[in-house]
């Protein structure tokens, strides 16, 4: 059932050049089972979560395929996943993603915050650097620009309609936040390792692009995520 339902994942997500291909895929699922090993959870329902995380993201796909969970639905019909089942993974799969997070909308049970909390953690550490940079390039963006800056404490709906020129900007708009979004001690550990990798990633980045003003703009920034 799970390898159905992984080659019809591979095959709609395989030509994604946005960030969400399948090795974001293989990077969550790997994630997600060892923290389900860890948190004592349904790993077979953690794996259906996701792998499915990403079928109907309002990014890749129409709003209505996103709204109605349209390509999860048909492959999970087509692995004969029992309903029950279906039922759990299908709920979880509308509550992850940082969009619904800023609408207070979280995952309810523990399956769904496994995946939840694997999910931002790939946005975050090397891995997340490099897919935030892929996404913006793809539309148009660029990595850095030290005239433009970041537009912070965004909306749900106000994030969906925003697009990030800038990589670094995306940084400070929501990877740096990832960390006090984790809903599990597992999760939480691995977010703290990789939200420290973001920070000296910009760091040395800001150095050698000579822009002492961004590295004063993070230090602040630091500061008052910490406070809060």
């Amino acid at each position: 059932m799970i390898n159905t339902v992984k080659k019809e994942v591979y095959k709609f997500l395989g030509k994604d050049e946005s960030g969400h291909s399948n090795d974001h895929i293989d990077r969550v699922l790997d994630l997600s089972l060892k923290f389900a090993k860890e948190e004592k959870a349904n790993e077979t329902v953690v794996a259906l979560i996701a792998l499915l995380h990403d079928v109907d993201d309002y990014k890749l796909v129409s709003e209505e395929e996103a709204a109605n969970l349209t390509n999860a639905k048909r492959i999970l019909n087509n692995a004969n996943v029992d309903l029950k089942t279906q039922e759990h993974v299908l709920s979880e799969l509308t509550r992850i993603g940082y969009s619904n997070s800023l609408a207070g909308i979280r995952p309810i049970t523990k399956e769904g915050q496994i995946v939840s909390d694997a999910d931002m953690c790939d946005a975050s550490g090397v891995n997340g650097f490099i897919r935030c940079y892929k996404y913006n390039v793809k539309h148009g963006g660029v990595l850095f620009d030290k005239n433009s800056f970041p537009v912070l404490n965004m909306s749900a709906e106000e994030y969906k309609k925003s697009e990030s020129y800038s990589a670094i900007n995306h940084m400070f708009e929501k990877i740096l936040k990832l960390k006090g979004l984790m809903l599990t001690e597992s999760g939480k550990k691995e977010a703290s390792n990789r939200h420290e990798i973001i920070i000296n990633i910009l760091y040395q980045l800001f150095d050698e692009e000579n822009a002492p003003e961004w590295k004063e703009y993070l230090n602040t920034y630091l500061n008052n995520l910490n406070d809060n």
